[in-house]
């Protein structure tokens, strides 16, 4: 598999079947580093999110069992968009997690990621968030996702081309 051949901008697929949603995307990077980027709350609030927000960790706990909840900050007009979860299942394998915005507690997804070793230092990530309802699936794919999305994973390839992305773990614990 080429360079040109690597998915760089992340596939987002709605189901039509299910209330589900997809994210496939490609980094230049080792598994272990992709989840650690997930999991390690200095990392993760460096890139997660668009460009125009900045991310404040309430608390942090990447274990099995664990817990989370952080904060986007609108630089521009100082709003605030804060969101809290669950961590089920953390493993070099999968991240399995609930994920609920706090301005609408009712609507919950869970949330799989595994990762795939594409060989020659490239990794694919998989995603999948099941919702509810197809309202509330239909509500996150309006709320601007897509940008977060995409803006987040250039932030991530900017780190991991700095090198800020060791292949070690961390401790899970943020503030």
């Amino acid at each position: 598999m080429s360079t040109a051949d690597h998915q760089r901008t992340a596939a987002i697929d709605a189901d039509p079947e299910l209330p589900q949603i997809r994210v496939t995307r490609d980094f230049r990077a080792a598994p272990a580093q992709i989840l650690r980027a997930h999991t390690d709350p200095q990392l993760y609030l460096q890139w997660v999110g668009p460009k125009s927000l900045d991310t404040r960790i309430g608390h942090w706990d990447a274990r099995t069992g664990g817990s989370w909840a952080f904060t986007n900050i609108d630089r521009e007009t100082g709003e605030e968009y804060s969101f809290h979860g669950s961590f089920h299942d953390v493993t070099e394998e999968r991240v399995v997690q609930t994920f609920t915005f706090d301005g609408w507690p009712e609507g919950v997804s869970l949330e799989t990621m595994r990762l795939e070793d594409l060989g020659d230092g490239w990794t694919r990530m998989h995603s999948t968030s099941m919702f509810d309802s197809f309202e509330s699936r239909g509500q996150m794919l309006e709320s601007g996702m897509e940008i977060g999305i995409q803006e987040g994973y250039e932030k991530l390839d900017a780190l991991l081309e700095a090198g800020a992305v060791p292949e070690t773990s961390a401790g899970s614990e943020g503030s």
